[in-house]
């Protein structure tokens, strides 16, 4: 597992004052899950974003971002963000904000006993 610490710090501290944010091991990095959903990711130094299908296509625009591609296939709702897409406080305040927006429409795929 690689991620970069300042980046995951960052996180951190933008999750802060959510009740309940557990850290796992997910996607090669670090991943957050936010109310037992995946919300953001670091790999290395690259943030992958759990934003929805209603943002991706919008989010595809912005310099920095590429679509997630797993088996082939893009994965509508998920982007991976360089650092040149959020080296601003505001960029990267605005990713987390996506994150979370979602994190509340999203379906936990955690598993019931």
């Amino acid at each position: 597992m690689a991620y970069d610490e300042r980046v995951a710090n960052r996180i951190r501290e933008a999750l802060a004052n959510q009740p309940l944010v557990e850290e796992k091991t997910l996607f090669q990095g670090l991943a957050f899950m936010v109310d037992d959903k995946m919300c953001i990711c670091v790999r290395n130094d690259v943030l992958l974003c759990r934003i929805g299908p209603d943002e991706y296509e919008a989010a595809l625009e912005i310099i920095g971002v590429e679509p997630m591609i797993h088996n082939g296939k893009s994965m509508k709702g998920y982007v991976f963000v360089s650092p040149e897409g959020y080296a601003s406080r505001e960029a990267f305040e605005s990713w987390v904000a996506k994150c979370l927006g979602f994190n509340k429409l999203a379906k936990s795929s955690k598993k019931k006993k």
